[in-house]
């Protein structure tokens, strides 16, 4: 799960990282009022998306007076910022960020990471503060350093002042990044973050650092445990078949093909769209019906599928442990027969209860293709959507 802006900024002042004063707004008239009361200006006002590059996009803008910030907050508010992360579809900005401003020296870059070669938390940073880390890595990957934490020790001051001296810093400004370094890595392991974004971390004119801007992402199977930052969740900047599939517990992924896939099992998904692909195919989505599903929720799964108007044919690939192949026949006929089913649909079921899920589709009326294989199914999906004068 994602969070906004000013929201991961509220979490890092509650961990005592120091942040600039500012508040969100709705609209233009609030935005105003809300910079007086921030004190003089100039303030920054800032687009709330979940995506990086905003200024690029026009979604960061700099105010001189309250009004400038009331005129810039109502032409930002509505408008559909699109930056490289967004794509060319672009999001629509519901919310601003007014804050204020600061003298920049330095800007830098600080992020922790779960490290997956080490099962350790990684702390990188880059003295390339505000520019995209991944170009850094690609052109200028000596610019990057990175120290790997102990979680039976965790962050030491040691480790503090090597990634303070990597960036540069001196004198009173080491002990600062020491201080602020050990408060993230606190908020990262307190909040079971997958990655916390620091970028960038500025020095200010007066040796100050303040996280300028902050990007989280949480693990999603620790949410449990954090209530109000699940309560921090927007839909507005989901997509609403993953909505929907998250109200039915289904793991589900919109992507830019025209097959869609329903399969139990992460790895078994994986491959079910590596062999579309092979076969000159393209997937729709990504959806794991898990290996518990019930017959109401792979009929769910099956109404979410055919809600994506690009979809020209569905795979349904099962491999049935836990999971029975009769209840996923039970749930495609049942969910076939409620959409009126106007699309190509192959079915290639294996394991318990196989023989029994085979006779149900038999025994259904409806059109569909059996497959024996995932290499046959996969061959007749993408044959049927092209026949039908679809995307091959």
């Amino acid at each position: 799960m994602n969070i906004h802006e000013y929201q991961a900024k509220a979490i890092l002042r509650k961990f005592g990282v120091p942040v600039p004063d500012g508040h969100v707004c709705y609209n233009g008239a609030s935005a105003r009022e809300w910079a007086k009361r921030l004190g003089e200006g100039p303030w920054v006002v800032k687009a709330q998306i979940h995506a990086g590059g905003r200024g690029k996009g026009g979604g960061v803008k700099l105010a001189k007076s309250a009004s400038e910030v009331q005129l810039i907050a109502r032409d930002m508010l509505g408008m559909t910022l699109r930056t490289h992360q967004t794509g060319p579809e672009g999001k629509v900005v519901h919310r601003v960020l007014v804050e204020n401003g600061c003298n920049i020296a330095r800007e830098l870059y600080v992020s922790l990471v779960v490290d997956r070669n080490s099962s350790k938390v990684a702390v990188m940073a880059s003295t390339e503060g505000g520019m995209d880390i991944e170009e850094v890595a690609a052109k200028t990957p000596e610019k990057i350093f990175t120290e790997t934490i102990d979680p039976l020790v965790g962050l030491t001051q040691f480790q503090g002042r090597k990634i303070a001296f990597s960036l540069g810093l001196e004198g009173k400004q080491v002990g600062k990044a020491v201080k602020m370094l050990e408060a993230l890595y606190t908020t990262f392991i307190a909040c079971d973050c997958a990655m916390l974004e620091v970028n960038p971390l500025v020095v200010t004119a007066e040796g100050e650092l303040l996280a300028l801007d902050a990007k989280f992402g949480f693990d999603d199977n620790a949410l449990f445990r954090h209530l109000q930052i699940g309560d921090m969740r927007d839909f507005d900047e989901e997509d609403p078949n993953e909505i929907e599939a998250s109200q039915h517990d289904l793991s589900y992924i919109s992507l830019t093909g025209n097959i869609g896939c329903l399969v139990n099992g992460a790895g078994l998904a994986m491959a079910t769209m590596d062999i579309i692909k092979h076969y000159g195919g393209d997937p729709a989505n990504f959806l794991d019906v898990g290996g518990g599903a019930t017959i109401e929720r792979v009929t769910e799964a099956f109404k979410i599928i055919l809600s994506d108007r690009n979809v020209e044919g569905i795979l349904v690939n099962i491999f049935g442990g836990i999971m029975k192949c009769d209840v996923i026949a039970t749930g495609v006929i049942q969910a076939a027969r409620q959409v009126a089913l106007k699309v190509p649909l192959v079915v290639r079921l294996e394991g318990t209860n196989v023989e029994k899920g085979k006779e149900l589709l038999a025994q259904s009326g409806l059109d569909i293709v059996a497959a024996d294989g995932m290499a046959d199914a996969a061959q007749k999906i993408v044959m049927a959507v092209s026949a039908k004068g679809g995307r091959a």
